[in-house]
């Protein structure tokens, strides 16, 4: 729950390779579970980075094993228009305003690090309840057709006091592009896991039925899922204005053969796939969280762009 902690709270400081390829793993595994811890490792990531030291001290060393446990909620920083979360300096800290569309964790974290604009562009970032009280609204866990159990909710905040302690740093106005440039291939990795979960589906089915073919294809897709694994650690090297298009296809193709290993996972299990309690079908609904999940308008249009292309 802690993989990229710094060793001075504790570790165990993972590589960021290393790192990557557990959150495949996790994604290989459980969607539901990659989604849900995701976001603990990066608010483990955030306070390690952050401006309070004090705080990141009081946290960090109890992020690992269940203590601490605390969600982000930020996303809303990436709508264009009129902030829909706003915070105000008052005096010893920020008053809250406005609507958090999207935090994961309802039930299992009782905190979360949101992040609000400020009037000048920055965004201030805090640690802020995960539940009802003055000034926090939280809505039901949303419907959503995959990952549910994680449970997603809505907050909706009415002059809630941040106080000062409990902010762990600023970020500059466009702060949030610099970011989602970074996460360009970065996200891709769960993709790439939700890819091998629908492969390992196909080959169980090959080895049940005893049809060549349908090891042949687990054996294609798993040659495309080696290169395309390969092209998104070469597109993480070097993150630049001139990377960006080739950082976004390979984000593109890792979202493309998500959706087209879990489909195979759906066509070599038959009419069992359209069970909500087979693998396959859970692996398919995973991949459409997968498609959007941190989505920017490029990434949007890169994945149209491969998806449209002529045969």
């Amino acid at each position: 729950m802690a993989m990229k902690r710094p060793a001075r709270f504790g570790g165990p400081e993972m590589p960021e390779p290393m790192f990557r390829d557990f959150q495949e793993e996790v994604a290989r595994t459980s969607g539901a579970l990659a989604f849900l811890q995701t976001q603990h490792q990066s608010a483990v990531s955030m306070l390690s980075r952050g401006e309070n030291e004090v705080l990141a001290a009081e946290y960090l060393p109890q992020m690992g094993d269940g203590r601490k446990l605390v969600g982000i909620g930020f996303s809303q920083l990436r709508r264009s228009g009129p902030p829909v979360m706003r915070a105000a300096a008052a005096d010893g800290g920020y008053i809250l305003e406005g609507h958090v569309p999207w935090v994961t964790g309802w039930d299992f974290y009782e905190e979360f690090i949101i992040g609000a604009a400020l009037a000048d562009g920055r965004a201030v970032f805090g640690i802020v309840p995960l539940r009802k009280e003055a000034g926090i609204d939280v809505s039901e866990p949303m419907r959503l057709a995959a990952m549910g159990s994680a449970n997603t909710v809505t907050l909706d905040f009415d002059r809630y006091f941040l106080p000062n302690e409990r902010v762990s740093f600023h970020r500059p106005p466009n702060w949030i592009r610099e970011n989602d440039q970074i996460n360009i291939a970065l996200q891709g990795h769960f993709a790439l896991g939700c890819a091998e979960a629908g492969i390992d589906v196909v080959r169980e089915s090959a080895e049940r039925k005893s049809l060549p073919f349908l090891s042949d294809a687990a054996d294609r897709l798993g040659e495309e899922l080696l290169r395309c694994r390969e092209a998104t650690a070469e597109a993480q090297k070097t993150v630049a204005e001139e990377t960006t298009q080739a950082r976004l296809e390979v984000r593109a193709w890792a979202i493309d053969l998500a959706v087209r290993c879990a489909h195979a996972a759906i066509a070599a299990s038959s009419g069992a796939a359209n069970s909500v309690e087979h693998p396959a079908q859970r692996i398919y609904r995973e991949a459409l969280v997968y498609t959007v999940s941190a989505q920017t308008v490029p990434i949007m249009e890169a994945t149209l762009s491969r998806l449209t292309r002529k045969g």
